[in-house]
């Protein structure tokens, strides 16, 4: 039978009964519970079609927004009901509940969040989603509540694992607050903070800190007020494991001031303040963040977790740490094939001859290999300040080798190019080689990272031949304050060229 034909039946069928007892065969078939997954049931199609037809509907009334609060509680495997008089929804799970009111015409007065053990309270982050109708942040919301409940166990596991990320996040906020001058900014919190810029948790949005920022994303914020800038994030959760661990059930931190030794203070981990739990804290990325071995040895010293045994990288894929540097660059700003293994770009800048990286990955064997980390598991809030710092350092030194890298892999042009070859060293540090500008020898830079916020560079050239009037230390501010090779490759020309010219 034709489709046309399909509908024309359909339309004899029900075109002599109310619309009213089509909605109630809808949600009779809604309502009918799934032993399998959506797709391999029959009713699959039909809860596809109308949850379609909701995203793409503006519900204006308040039955239509009572069913769209429904349908997107039920896609996440919550509970909704409706209360008698018909104008507020409760969606509930065992550990938490949301009370929505609304009023008759379908806007959203208020809506409360309530954990286990808690008193609701107004959640404005749910608040203006609702207001917004933005359901689909509203239903990542009520995702990120249930997955802070995922823990092992029953309710009463569930519970203590909610405690310890609450404790967590108390310590974090108090350990934020040490050696932090009234007039502070976000930038300098970001760079500089002993926990970064910390944004504490709201309704479902978990609490994130956010460790870095290039100079670049800097600029773009300062060119364009009012805006904000994202720079590199974490945020703060718990997650179930197989093993057991000691986390805190109440706040650590002594006060607010730190010890002697620049530190923090905290009690020691006794069985009142403590419990052993099938979770552990967990620093999540948005993006997987390209990290050198030892930085990941580095971690796995501090946190005590087992991410590293031996030269094995347990659960994470080693391979050459420039390889996956520039995949991950080329996917971030780009959005290109992670399988792709180009290892030649070519950057553009304002009066300047285009520039041609080659950037040697080395080969599996060699010293600098590294893995994609999307998470760091811990059990003690006391891990977290030495562990921002290796992120720190770790993703300056990716942002210097991301600078080198383009969407452009073949040169469109016969311009005037200039040739230069990245080459990676141990820990921290490479060298970027290029051909003297008046003689047939080669030039290196030596860049070394310290610190997220220190560099140290050396300029080596032939003996014999001319001096480029651009001395270790220019080279050495030039990058700290741009974070960009090609820029301080263009510095070094341009000095060059004014030297012989004054010559």
């Amino acid at each position: 039978i034709s489709t046309n034909d399909l509908m024309d039946q359909l339309h004899l069928k029900y075109e002599h009964k109310p619309w009213t007892e089509t909605q109630k065969l809808v949600h009779f078939c809604m309502d009918k519970p799934l032993q399998q997954p959506v797709s391999n049931v029959p009713d699959g199609p039909l809860q596809s079609c109308l949850e379609k037809i909701q995203r793409t509907l503006n519900a204006k009334s308040l039955f239509s927004v009572m069913n769209r609060l429904e349908s997107v509680s039920k896609q996440k495997g919550l509970n909704a009901h409706v209360s008698p008089s018909g104008t507020a929804c409760y969606i509930a799970s065992n550990m938490f509940y949301i009370e929505i009111q609304l009023e008759k015409d379908g806007n959203v007065i208020d809506v409360k969040l309530a954990h286990l053990g808690e008193a609701p309270v107004v959640c404005d982050d749910l608040l203006q989603h609702l207001r917004m109708k933005n359901y689909d942040a509203f239903g990542k919301s009520l995702e990120d509540l249930s997955n802070m409940y995922q823990t092992p166990g029953n309710s009463e596991m569930k519970a203590k694992g909610y405690l310890a990320l609450l404790a967590l996040e108390k310590d974090l906020y108090s350990m934020s607050l040490l050696d932090r001058t009234q007039d502070v900014n976000r930038i300098t919190e970001v760079l500089h903070g002993k926990v970064g810029h910390l944004v504490p948790r709201t309704g479902g949005t978990p609490m994130n800190i956010e460790f870095y920022i290039s100079p670049y994303q800097v600029l773009e914020e300062e060119l364009n007020p009012g805006s904000q800038v994202c720079g590199t994030k974490a945020v703060v959760t718990v997650e179930g494991t197989d093993t057991l661990h000691k986390l805190p059930l109440s706040p650590l931190l002594v006060d607010s001031q730190a010890g002697e030794d620049g530190n923090p203070s905290f009690l020691p981990l006794t069985d009142e303040l403590c419990a052993d739990l099938s979770a552990f804290f967990v620093l999540k990325f948005h993006q997987p963040i390209p990290m050198s071995s030892s930085s990941i040895e580095e971690i796995q010293t501090l946190t005590g977790t087992h991410l590293v045994s031996g030269i094995q990288i347990t659960g994470l894929k080693l391979a050459p740490l420039y390889e996956l540097i520039v995949q991950s660059t080329l996917q971030e700003k780009y959005s290109e094939d992670l399988s792709t293994h180009k290892s030649r770009f070519f950057v553009s800048l304002p009066d300047c001859p285009k520039h041609c990286y080659f950037i040697n990955k080395g080969s599996e064997k060699s010293d600098l290999t590294g893995a994609l980390v999307s998470k760091i598991p811990f059990s003690h809030p006391k891990c977290v300040p030495g562990v921002i710092e290796i992120l720190r350092h770790q993703v300056a030194y990716n942002c210097l080798i991301s600078s080198c890298v383009s969407e452009k892999h073949i040169n469109e042009d016969d311009s005037e190019l200039l040739y230069f070859e990245v080459v990676p060293h141990r820990n921290t540090s490479f060298s970027v080689f290029f051909p003297h500008p008046e003689k047939e020898n080669l030039a290196c830079v030596v860049i070394d990272v310290i610190t997220s916020r220190e560099v140290q560079c050396h300029l080596h050239l032939n003996p014999q031949d001319p001096a480029l009037n651009s001395s270790d230390d220019f080279i050495a501010r030039a990058l700290k304050r741009c974070m960009s090779v090609p820029v301080v490759m263009r510095a070094i020309f341009r000095n060059a060229a004014k030297a012989k010219a004054c010559s």
